[in-house]
């Protein structure tokens, strides 16, 4: 079976179910009512990082990355965000703990494809692509909806070269500008 460094991303219809939708939809609108990080890289638009709950499915969604990756995999952590009008997603690599990552859509008013390598990729509520975070750039152009709410959930490689990257519990950031 081919690995993800073979194809270096695609995209996966039906990633949550229609059950596991259902509460993360639920959850993630609630969830705006409470505190929230401000990141960098896409401002107007409030995140958590290491979230109990988008953290309990990086770990109950292993084996699907492990299947769909052909890799073993350590989580590292999940973050997710909810964008509101006009907000970006500046084009990036992710830091060494993404080394194989999930964006997934959980809810969009809107259609938001994501580019990674320039190549646009469209998701719907419950699909994700898996991607080389690490290794690709990637980003969005300005939202015109009025919210999307997408999870991205981080792996390494268990017999990779960031596999000391496991939980994200380096605390010696990498001085090559990827920490």
């Amino acid at each position: 079976m081919a690995s993800i460094k073979d194809f270096k991303y695609k995209l996966i219809k039906r990633f949550f179910s229609k059950e596991e939708l259902t509460i993360l939809q639920k959850y993630c609108l609630r969830k705006l009512d409470v505190p929230f990080i401000d990141g960098d890289q896409s401002p107007l638009a409030p995140c958590w990082y290491k979230d109990a709950l988008m953290n309990s499915f990086l770990e109950l969604k292993i084996p699907r990355m492990e299947k769909e990756t052909g890799l073993k995999l350590f989580k590292t952590y999940a973050y997710w965000r909810y964008y509101m009008f006009n907000s970006i997603l500046k084009d990036h690599k992710d830091r060494h703990a993404c080394e194989i990552s999930a964006t997934a859509c959980i809810h969009k008013t809107d259609n938001w494809p994501i580019h990674i390598e320039n190549n646009w990729i469209e998701m719907e509520e419950g699909d994700a692509v898996i991607y080389l975070g690490h290794d690709l750039t990637h980003g969005r152009k300005p939202f015109q909806g009025d919210g999307c709410a997408q999870v991205f959930f981080h792996y390494v490689d268990q017999h990779g070269p960031h596999a000391c990257w496991k939980d994200d519990l380096i605390l010696v950031q990498p001085s090559d500008g990827q920490g």
